[in-house]
């Protein structure tokens, strides 16, 4: 919710309250791409169709840049956790002329040939079948490391197919057997570290920590406390630990994958990089700078001394670089980091023009322009965005109605309104064509819209926008929510403006100030700048009895951030 009314940010889809601005466009599914095929050496019985089971999965633990070749040459790029498969990262003794593990490999082979031909719901039948068939075997009294072993591959499976109710009732069941096994039973770390993955993939940081933990004793146990097994397992808890606060621990937790590593196969191997952007995107996130800064130092010196300093994997490590430069302050640095990396990425054709992480650089740098005031130079990058998304995805694509709203943005800012205005009704048609009059994504370039008409002193459009805005948002968010609460705001500087009446003002800010304390905190700076607001209408009605109450609660928030510096 904005701190000041009518001036929108530069980018749309950074509002705090972390609203998708495209849902309608995006897959809520689990990434399917994220898993690679190995197989599980375990020994019993299943009841399914020969040649129907595989287990699979690597752990993911850090998100990285994973780069594709495409068929021109050039690669697309695709934000995922990284790590080795199975093999890779356990090196389980499999025995490849085991029935079970036969069928285990079956079973997997045909869900992705399933999903990948479109058969989506065949492939639920048949993770069913296989997990009916396990859920006999335990009522029949067999809970031991087969059974848990073949549920791990099913929940795979359904992870898959994106279904996470599906895999947290798996994952109940597999509780039950797991908490009863030996830690020497075979094949168990690397089940344990697949729940740990899972249970990350639910939100369930706490549970997944403690998977985690398990799965490094385990591994420990077999290969030592220096063996290259435990990374997996150990970049996963970081990442889990990161999630729930505990920042001193998951850093630790990097530090001990990162020391394995170099150990292992040396200061300057590419296997660091995972790890390291890992540990500085937390070190950033706790404000740790400078520490950051170093991590990814090592990263742009890794990929330099391997690739040479004109390949595009030093361009995107050089990104990262820029980033923790702009969180120090170091401004100028920052752009020239920029700057060198999209002049890398676009000589050397690492990625296609139109890829989602060159489109994010171009994005990052012309809103760190704006901020220091080089607007015409940020509005050039923009200008760009929105050119090649039209060249190479067509109008109708919800990028190019990103880079509209953006543009639009930028435009507002430099005081040009009537650009603003031409090209959020561009936004907006394109998204009511497309997604309807009443899809929730529309109510955003919708509000911005509302600001651009106020500033063109046309205050009765700017107010219908914003009521419809609000129906819209409470439809959909309900009527207490953040979104609803940014809307709120902003009706109320134009009604202000309208001359209407200052008790239907106060009303209106106040539910804004009930919305803000429960969002961000009775304490937070947005609640601070709704009491002023309340105050000055309240001294202008007269009603000195409510103003007491409020102008001490004031008090005490203004104290508490007179310090603060205002970015």
């Amino acid at each position: 919710m904005a701190t000041s009314p009518l001036q929108p940010p530069l980018t749309i889809h950074k509002f705090r309250t972390t609203i998708q601005f495209f849902p309608s466009f995006s897959s809520t599914h689990f990434p399917r791409s994220v898993f690679d095929a190995k197989v599980l050496a375990v020994r019993t019985k299943v009841a399914c169709r020969p040649g129907t089971i595989k287990a699979f999965a690597a752990v993911r633990s850090a998100e990285t840049g994973v780069v594709h070749r495409r068929e021109n040459g050039s690669r697309t790029s695709q934000s995922f956790e990284k790590s080795g498969t199975l093999l890779d990262d356990l090196a389980e003794p499999l025995d490849a002329g085991s029935g079970f593990e036969r069928d285990l490999q079956g079973l997997f082979d045909e869900v992705k040939r399933m999903i990948a031909s479109g058969k989506e719901n065949d492939a639920v039948d048949l993770l069913q079948a296989n997990f009916q068939a396990v859920k006999v075997q335990m009522e029949d009294g067999a809970k031991g490391i087969e059974e848990v072993a073949t549920l791990d591959i099913i929940a795979l499976g359904y992870m898959a197919l994106g279904d996470l109710k599906a895999v947290a009732l798996i994952l109940e069941k597999m509780n039950e057997v797991a908490g009863s096994l030996r830690d020497d039973e075979n094949l168990l770390g690397s089940v344990v570290m697949h729940m740990g993955s899972m249970y990350s993939a639910l939100g369930k940081f706490e549970k997944s920590v403690l998977m985690y933990q398990r799965a490094v004793g385990i591994l420990e146990g077999i290969y030592g406390k220096d063996s290259t097994f435990l990374v997996t397992p150990l970049l996963g808890m970081a990442k889990a630990l990161g999630c729930i606060g505990r920042a001193t621990k998951a850093t630790r937790t990097y530090q001990h994958a990162v020391a394995i590593l170099e150990s292992s196969r040396g200061v300057e191997s590419e296997d660091l990089v995972v790890p390291l952007l890992a540990l500085g995107n937390l070190l950033i996130k706790e404000g740790k700078a400078n520490d950051a800064e170093y991590q990814f130092t090592r990263v742009v010196s890794i990929y330099t001394k391997l690739y040479g300093e004109n390949d595009g994997r030093v361009g995107i490590a050089l990104s990262s670089l820029a980033h923790v430069k702009c969180a120090k302050g170091d401004v100028e640095e920052a752009i020239y980091a920029y700057r060198k990396a999209l002049q890398i990425m676009k000589d050397s054709n690492y990625v296609a023009l139109d890829d989602s992480v060159m489109e994010r650089m171009r994005i990052d740098l012309a809103e760190l322009l704006h901020v220091v005031g080089r607007g015409d130079e940020g509005r050039q990058l923009l200008e760009e965005c929105l050119l090649i998304t039209e060249e190479q995805k067509g109008k109708d694509h919800p990028s190019f109605v990103n880079h509209l709203v953006n543009l639009a943005t930028s435009y507002s800012r430099s005081k040009n309104y009537a650009e603003a205005e031409r090209l959020l009704r561009a936004a907006l048609g394109i998204m009511t064509r497309t997604l309807g009059p009443d899809d929730q994504s529309i109510s955003f370039p919708m509000l911005h819209l509302a600001v651009a008409l106020y500033n063109l002193k046309r205050d009765e459009e700017a107010e219908q926008l914003a009521v419809d805005v609000i129906r819209i948002r409470e439809k959909a968010f309900g009527e207490d929510s953040l979104p609803v609460g940014e809307a709120l705001d902003c009706l109320v500087s134009i009604r202000a403006r309208l001359g209407k009446q200052d008790g239907d003002l106060v009303a209106l800010l106040k539910r804004v100030l009930r919305i803000q304390e429960e969002g961000f905190g009775y304490e937070s700076e947005e609640v601070m700048v709704t009491l002023k607001k309340i105050l000055f209408y309240l001294d202008k009605l007269g009603r000195k009895d409510e103003k007491f109450g409020l102008q001490k609660r004031l008090s005490v928030l203004k104290e508490r951030y007179k310090h603060m510096i205002q970015y």
